[in-house]
């Protein structure tokens, strides 16, 4: 099976055709706007394709996005990962471009709507944060937010719901019962006061129930909900054909299989008998709050943090994984050294051979994300998806490939910024104060209690001397054959959370020239307890856990101390030795050398 990291998006758009269709329907349904997010009903970052409504209104296909239409006007916002690739896909005499974050919808609305009008919304896919947010918003200019059935629907012949079957995630492999789980999350509930847990995030259900599905691209979860009462028999909302005679045999006695559509019955049930119920406030649709009235509680749901702290099983097993992906990624880093200098590869080709390296091992199931592969200054826009209409050849300078994998041990997430043919000093530069950045947070002990907030700035430390920056956060959660994008865990000025044993996140500083070029150098750490002689507190550390060469022809060796230094002889030294054995003796006399000492 070939699995795609791009797609062809060079097709015109019919944006003003689709906008005057939703205008139509809007009046149809006596309403002024309607709010199409990109967003399932489970706040999903990759959504099945009868999901796409943004897209297939507007032609934007970036993962996260708001599109508002009015009578007169209308805007799409995104954040600031795709400023570039929003003027390339919607047609903007159509949908004006604004910034989510800089100028956030609900502003937009103030400033747009007039007393008296109407702006509509589907419940399922608002969360009900959201939904105060534009209420608030409709209020102070004298209108009203009306929830209504999704008027895209309505006007769009979309795709039928993935009917993929549900699968058992084995114990060897999970470390825990699905059992053992439940009786956790349920102490949990105990603990707060709450009587169930309506379980909306479709990976925590895959993880609590030990089950995996296929109905999305590049994470293997089935998509449906879940609840757990904080005693008996936990539900689970799902289509019964999905679900094999041997997941619910395994299931039995702890779970039972409920049609999708007794859901709101049920929640309903739970309000008359006045159970208090926790909804988890980043992926609950809306209509479920309604539906709960005062008795909903808005948090985290406790399954997150249970699942990101991985057991020891676990960890066991995405060790395993990613070393057959270091394998698989020094045989293309290999290939790519002799077949970038022809200059005849492209960003798809290169794309595309990773893969196929990957899918060469037997164990691959998919990629955990499209494949990032830019050259020049695609290179510099640091969540670029290669298209047909954008594929470039590679040429000299630098190429960026950031790319994963999932296979049913770990799941896999790298980036490797490379040289091809000559570099200016300025590129080098540039990539050493990204590899100091990278290596600092690599080192770094901290105490217990400490958040992915207060370590941020050091991988920023030798940019920032420069006067330069990036924009992204320098690191996500990851999940075990679930996730690639896995919270709460997160080292960016946002990570509020307190790193804990078992989490594992990425480590990619970047920096980005716009219009020229890009770098970023990522690896996977994994937070481990560390003893300090005479430390008064509890202390953590990060063990990395990927393992492919760090270029170093784009290495500025004077601009590395002595510690950084041997950091990155001694990591190369174990890239070396845990790769050399698991590849040919060509490749092997290739590592040697990109793994040599400085």
């Amino acid at each position: 099976m070939a699995f795609q990291t791009f797609e062809d998006e060079s097709c015109a758009h019919e944006g003003k055709g689709r906008a005057a269709a939703l205008r139509a329907e809007m009046l149809r349904q006596g309403v002024d706007g309607f709010i199409v997010p990109r967003a399932d009903e489970h706040q999903n970052e990759y959504v099945a394709p009868h999901a796409e409504r943004l897209k297939w209104l507007t032609g934007f296909s970036g993962s996260a996005g708001l599109a508002i239409v009015l009578g007169e006007t209308a805007a799409i916002f995104v954040d600031g990962r795709y400023t570039v690739q929003v003027r390339e896909q919607v047609d903007l005499s159509v949908f004006e471009y604004q910034h989510l974050i800089d100028a956030p919808a609900e502003v937009w609305v103030a400033a747009h709507l007039k007393s008296g009008q109407k702006l509509a919304y589907d419940a399922m896919l608002l969360t009900p944060r959201m939904v105060e947010r534009f209420a608030k918003a409709c209020s102070s200019v004298g209108a009203t937010l009306v929830d209504r059935p999704n008027l895209i629907d309505r006007i769009w012949n979309g795709p039928e719901l993935p009917q993929a079957k549900l699968s058992l995630y084995p114990e060897a492999l999970a470390g825990e019962t699905a059992a053992s789980k439940i009786a956790c999350v349920q102490a949990a509930l105990v603990q707060a006061g709450r009587d169930a847990l309506v379980v909306s995030d479709a990976h925590n259900v895959a993880w609590v129930f030990n089950i995996r599905g296929g109905d999305i691209s590049h994470t293997p979860i089935p998509l449906c909900f879940a609840l757990i009462p904080a005693k008996g028999a936990a539900k689970l909302f799902v289509d019964a054909r999905k679900v094999p005679d041997v997941v619910s045999k395994s299931l039995a006695g702890l779970v039972e299989i409920c049609p999708p559509s007794t859901l709101n019955a049920v929640l309903e049930a739970e309000a008359v008998a006045g159970h208090r119920v926790r909804l988890d406030a980043a992926t609950a649709p809306a209509k479920f709050g309604q539906i709960l009235a005062g008795l909903a509680d808005t948090g985290a749901d406790p399954i997150a943090l249970m699942k990101a702290k991985k057991n020891a099983t676990e960890l066991k097993n995405t060790r395993k994984a990613h070393l057959r992906d270091a394998a698989a990624l020094a045989n293309f880093l290999c290939w790519f050294d002799g077949a970038a200098p022809r200059l005849q590869e492209t960003e798809i080709s290169a794309a595309k051979a990773l893969e196929g390296f990957r899918r060469a091992t037997g164990k691959l199931k998919d990629v955990s994300f499209p494949s990032i592969a830019g050259a020049g200054p695609n290179a510099a826009i640091p969540h670029y998806r290669v298209s047909e209409a954008s594929n470039r050849k590679i040429g000299k300078g630098i190429f960026l490939i950031d790319s994963g994998a999932q296979y049913i041990d770990g799941t896999t997430d790298i980036t490797r910024t490379l040289c091809v043919g000559s570099v200016t000093p300025e590129m080098r530069d540039r990539f050493t104060r990204v590899l100091k950045g990278h290596i600092a947070i690599a080192r770094v002990v901290f105490p217990k209690g400490t958040s992915g907030a207060q370590i941020d700035a050091l991988a920023r430390h030798a940019l920032w001397q420069a006067g330069l920056d990036f924009d992204h956060g320098t690191g996500h959660g990851v999940g075990v054959y679930l996730s690639v994008h896995e919270g709460p865990q997160r080292i960016s000025k946002l990570g509020t959370v307190p790193l804990q044993e078992g989490m594992i996140l990425s480590n990619e500083p970047g920096y980005y020239k716009a219009g020229a070029w890009g770098i970023r150098i990522e690896n996977l750490i994994v937070v481990e307890r560390r003893k300090i002689k005479g430390a008064e507190r509890e202390m953590f550390g990060f063990e990395t856990i990927s393992f492919a060469p760090i270029d170093l022809r784009l290495v500025e060796v004077g601009l590395l101390d002595e510690i950084e230094t041997a950091w990155l002889n001694t990591y190369h030294a174990a890239v070396l030795a845990k790769v050399g054995g698991k590849v040919s003796q060509e490749v092997r006399v290739w590592l040697e050398n990109a793994t040599r000492a400085i």
